[in-house]
């Protein structure tokens, strides 16, 4: 029985010994490591691995809103590169801060996959096809195409107001020869929907990669595509911390179908019988001696 205790005891030791190693305090180092660590696994489990499940069940139509997107970009390309076809683009396409406001809104959709002039297409075709391929999975299509529209009319619409302005504006107005130029491009799109992916899903690591790319591209070329990226990133904030705060009434329409409830009285113990309560029972026949001292109405 010897040995046994003292391989029991030796047993408990170890245990101890390591329970008292798993209760120490880690360093403050650890602890920042351990935090990043966990952000980056929950964050890369509500951006990436939720859509590329929901990508799985619905299959290669979860991808339509990319595929449109990718080809509508290549399509304009390609056709930009000859002189007629040049034309053709900027007339169907291109927005200008000098437009009338009815053509700019009118030309705004089809700018979305109208690509800039002074960046490479094929870098931000890869960009491009993540951030709608992400969105049409995480958000829907509808939604998908909402933010995407919204957050490049918010940049176009802030661009006009900014040329409006003038240059002597605290800074924020713009020369008039800013709306000469072609405000074309899906880049604020881009921008918009993974800022409102992030800010949604909670991502603050996505969050700051996309917003902070922003801000430093702003001051380190500050033109208008720089000031129109910061407005998307401004109005996708404003999307996704809107998300989800529609009044009660207005998340279930059969609501306003449903006949309100009475109320119980003040100062009684009756409690108002729901809607579906049985019907009440018919009257009770009344017997011969009631009738008989009712009284008669003998008017004539």
């Amino acid at each position: 029985m010897r040995p046994a205790e003292e391989r029991r005891g030796t047993a408990d030791g170890g245990r101890a010994a390591r329970d008292g190693a798993r209760r120490e305090p880690l360093g403050l180092p650890a602890r920042v490591g351990a935090f990043v660590l966990r952000t980056l696994r929950d964050e890369g489990h509500n951006i990436f691995v939720d859509p590329v499940r929901r990508l799985r069940r619905r299959g290669p139509a979860g991808l339509l809103l990319a595929g449109v997107a990718v080809g509508g970009v290549i399509f304009f390309h390609a056709l930009a590169q000859r002189p007629a076809g040049a034309d053709v683009v900027r007339a169907v396409g291109g927005v200008q801060g000098d437009l009338p406001l009815w053509l700019a809104l009118l030309r705004t959709p089809v700018s979305l996959y109208v690509p800039a002039l002074d960046l490479p297409v094929w870098a931000g075709i890869t960009q491009l096809f993540l951030a709608f391929a992400l969105a049409e999975n995480s958000l829907g299509r509808a939604r998908t195409l909402a933010v995407a529209y919204a957050t490049t009319l918010a940049g176009t619409l802030t661009a006009r107001v900014m040329i409006m302005a003038g240059p002597d504006r605290w800074g924020f107005g713009l020369p008039p020869e800013a709306g000469q130029v072609l405000d074309t491009g899906p880049s604020a799109a881009v921008v918009g929907l993974f800022t409102y992916i992030s800010v949604i899903r909670r991502a603050p690591v996505v969050f700051t990669l996309t917003g902070g790319s922003m801000v430093w591209e702003s001051m380190a070329k500050p033109n208008l595509a720089g000031r129109e990226h910061l407005i998307a990133v401004a109005a996708a904030i404003v999307l996704g911390l809107l998300h989800g705060r529609r009044p009660a009434r207005l998340r279930d329409p059969r609501r306003l179908l449903r006949r309100p409830t009475p109320s119980r009285p003040a100062g009684t113990g009756v409690v108002a019988a729901p809607d579906t309560a049985d019907p009440p029972a018919p009257p009770a026949a009344e017997s011969p001696s009631s009738r008989a001292d009712a009284p008669v109405n003998l008017d004539i």
